[in-house]
């Protein structure tokens, strides 16, 4: 029994010995797999770390960190390089970006690593005016859009007020909005709000009001003639004295940039309303009273005569007896020298008829007459004759 318990005791040790060689052996292995690694210092972005390795080459220990290699990347020094102990590497990886300048579109690949850095890897130069968004002093990051507005000369004139400013417009819309010029309701602006602005361009902003304007205007009465048979012919009296009206009209007013450009009457309305001149005109015919009425007896003698119209040079159209011969262009009148015949003597002239001398005239002197006609024609036939002439009693 004894000896039974000696044996599995032994074993227990060979055990125990056995299980603790193997663990020594691993530790050992351990340490020395461990002390055999190169310590490396790798700046990754920007960002620096140390690590162990048992990488042979750079790709190797990139690889081992799972970080990925880009053609278009910084790696100093390079990836078939060999590891060694206090090795230091620099990785900047590149980030694709997408340049967007004057509607040119490019994209490019860049370690770079800010939007400033970038401009300058791409000798981009900015002027004082040039847009460009994001902002240079931003992070360059990974898909990135960048888009760079070149400024340009561009003048625009507001109510008639001409002003140049520098713009990275690509509309007149844009451009207004850029410049915080704001359009009001009936406001217009040449070229439309669509149109491409371009270097040089102008811009035409009018202004546009639409008021209403109220105006009282007179309302020109008219005159009425009444016919009067106790009047001679010719001759007018006023009955009533006209009276004009007055109207209030109230229009739709179209003013650019301060002038008026049109007008619309939108309503009328009676202030006052007007009263007509009343007229009597004479409708006794003179010359048919002669006619009638008085006898063949009186004086006879040879004159000069001519003959003359209302329309004449320097006419007036009334007769030196306050007839218009306008008015009445059938009335048998001759022009007299009041001292040969008085005026409103009936005569009767030979091709011509009983008429009454109710007219004078500057050239008319001592044996001469001139006779009316209601047209040149008449009197160019007429001409310039001698003629017998009879004062009537």
């Amino acid at each position: 029994m004894k000896s039974l318990f000696s044996k599995s005791l032994s074993k227990k040790k060979m055990a125990i010995a056995f299980a603790s060689f193997v663990v020594l052996a691993t530790t050992l292995g351990i340490l020395i797999f461990e002390g055999s690694k190169k310590t490396v210092a790798i700046t990754l972005n920007g960002q620096q770390k140390v690590v162990a390795t048992h990488a042979d080459t750079i790709k190797e220990l990139l690889d081992e960190l799972d970080v990925p290699i880009h053609s278009k990347d910084y790696l100093f020094p390079t990836a078939n390089t060999k590891v060694k102990d206090h090795l230091k590497i620099v990785l900047k990886q590149a980030k694709q970006v997408r340049i967007v300048k004057d509607n040119e579109k490019k994209t490019i690949w860049t370690i770079a690593n800010t939007v400033a850095e970038l401009l300058k890897e791409q000798k981009i130069v900015l002027k004082a005016h040039d847009q460009i968004t994001p902002r240079p002093q931003n992070a360059i990051k990974d898909k990135m859009n960048i888009e760079i507005k070149k400024a340009f000369h561009l003048t625009y004139v507001d109510r008639g007020k001409q002003q140049q400013v520098w713009s990275t417009s690509a509309t007149v819309a844009d451009f207004l909005t850029q410049q915080g010029i704001k359009l009001n309701e009936f406001d217009r602006v040449e070229p439309s709000l669509t149109e491409t602005v371009s270097e040089n361009g102008v811009v035409n902003i009018i202004r546009v009001e639409k008021v209403t304007d109220v105006v009282e205007e007179p309302l020109q009465f008219a005159v009425v003639t009444k016919k009067d048979e106790s009047l001679e012919k010719g001759t007018e009296k006023t009955v009533s004295e006209g009276q004009p009206g007055l109207i209030s009209n109230q229009y739709e007013v179209v003013v650019e940039n301060g002038k008026e450009v049109a007008r619309k009457l939108i309503s009328q309305e009676l202030v006052r309303g007007k009263q007509d001149k009343v007229v009597a005109v004479g409708t006794k015919d003179l010359a048919l009273q002669v006619s009638r009425g008085e006898t063949d007896s009186g004086t006879e003698f040879y004159v000069s005569s001519t003959a003359y119209t209302a329309d004449c040079n320097g006419c007036s159209g009334n007769t030196a007896t306050g007839i218009d011969l306008r008015a009445n262009p059938n009335m048998k009148v001759i022009a007299v020298d009041p001292r040969i015949i008085p005026l409103g003597t009936k005569v009767y002239v030979e091709g011509y008829g009983y008429a009454v001398a109710a007219d004078t005239g500057s050239a008319i002197k001592g044996f001469k007459i001139d006779v009316f006609f209601p047209s040149n024609a008449d009197c160019y036939r007429w001409g310039k004759k001698k003629i017998k002439i009879k004062v009537l009693n």
